[in-house]
């Protein structure tokens, strides 16, 4: 609430001052407020649809999906603010510095308050460790404001506040672009970025009584939620109890992956193989 109540604050302090470094961090501060708003949304809708027997996977992938949205509005925003950080360089409007100093200095407090507020939530969750390092840019991009009001006011740099607009625009891009990345890689069911496959595919077969592996997959289904499938192919006489049981402390201690699921199977049992996907 403080950060979107502070965004209307910024806006009209932009548009009143005329200044697109003011602008651009109120830009930053509504995705800020919207990335923190999904991710709630979807930390309570994914709580409330555990019980929903349809789903079964629950609604876990919501916070996601809010961690990809929540990337396109970034990457918007930036491109806007370059594309008219260009059109004022060229025509430099007058810029009121007095109220423009002011908001940013508040602003800058605004974020350390976020900052603190969220900086615990950041280790556990994708979507808020999104919006955190939005907040921390959001920090770095009130500075911006405050040195641009300064040049502005004190020397007359007028192509100071565009400048400095456009370098908060840059800074929010490769920021945009790693959680984006991070967002697609869970959507698209890649493995976890720390997991070798062809390193846990041979410990899997080097487990005793163990003869081959196949159809293994590693996936990730929300922020600190990994998950994993397998077929394990046993030699005659071994025992499927003790296969299983070695397999699962083997994901679960060595790659802190809880939900394995393993199909053990006999080396004389034929068709898991011929499946093409």
């Amino acid at each position: 609430m403080l950060i979107a109540a502070f965004f209307v604050v910024e806006a009209v302090a932009g548009v009143v001052t005329g200044s697109l470094a003011l602008l651009s961090d109120a830009g930053h501060m509504l995705t800020d407020a919207l990335g923190l708003g999904l991710a709630l949304a979807a930390i309570v809708v994914a709580a409330r649809s555990r019980q929903e027997r349809s789903r079964t996977f629950g609604l876990y992938r919501l916070e996601i999906l809010a961690a990809f949205v929540n990337s396109l509005l970034l990457f918007g925003v930036a491109i806007w603010v370059l594309a008219e950080a260009v059109r004022r360089i060229v025509d430099a409007p007058e810029v009121d510095t007095g109220p423009m100093l002011v908001v940013a200095v508040l602003g800058l407090v605004v974020n350390l308050i976020a900052f603190a507020l969220l900086r615990e939530g950041s280790k556990e969750s994708l979507n808020v460790q999104g919006a955190y390092l939005e907040v921390v840019a959001d920090a770095l991009g009130s500075v911006g404001v405050i040195l641009a009001a300064v040049l502005v006011g004190v020397f007359g740099w007028t192509w100071a506040d565009p400048v400095f607009g456009a370098v908060i625009g840059l800074w929010i891009l490769p920021r945009t672009f790693r959680l984006g990345r991070h967002a697609v890689r869970i959507l698209l069911q890649s493995a976890p970025p720390g997991v070798d496959l062809d390193a846990l595919h041979r410990r899997l077969g080097g487990l005793p009584g163990v003869v081959d592996v196949h159809d293994l997959h590693v996936w990730t289904l929300t922020s600190e939620m990994d998950a994993a499938s397998a077929h394990l192919m046993t030699a005659e006489g071994a025992d499927p109890h003790a296969v299983l049981d070695q397999a699962r402390v083997l994901l679960r201690e060595d790659y802190g992956i809880d939900h394995a699921t393993f199909q053990v199977e006999p080396d004389t049992h034929t068709g898991c193989t011929e499946v093409t996907w």
